[in-house]
């Protein structure tokens, strides 16, 4: 696994992007290099159990995790009155 090569800031980053429900695996592919099975590594030498469990069960099947089953083209929704 490439997370010998990682700081710890690049480590945080990556968890971060992971756990969030909008930014695709190939997004931190492009950006670190680690591919889904690797990120799923990290995640589970970064976090307590528990925590790695549930991050799994909201992320496994999850069309926004993956580009090829998103059914939009940018990321988030913007109301008229965001600047």
């Amino acid at each position: 696994m490439k997370s010998l090569e990682l700081d710890v800031s690049s480590i945080d980053r990556i968890v971060e992007m992971a756990w969030e429900d909008r930014t695709p695996f190939a997004a931190i592919e492009i950006q670190f290099g680690l591919k889904e099975k690797e990120v799923i590594a990290l995640m589970r030498k970064e976090m307590k159990a528990s925590s790695f469990r549930m991050w799994r069960k909201r992320v496994t099947g999850r069309k926004t995790k993956h580009l090829g089953k998103r059914d939009f083209e940018k990321g988030r929704f913007r109301c008229k009155e965001q600047k």
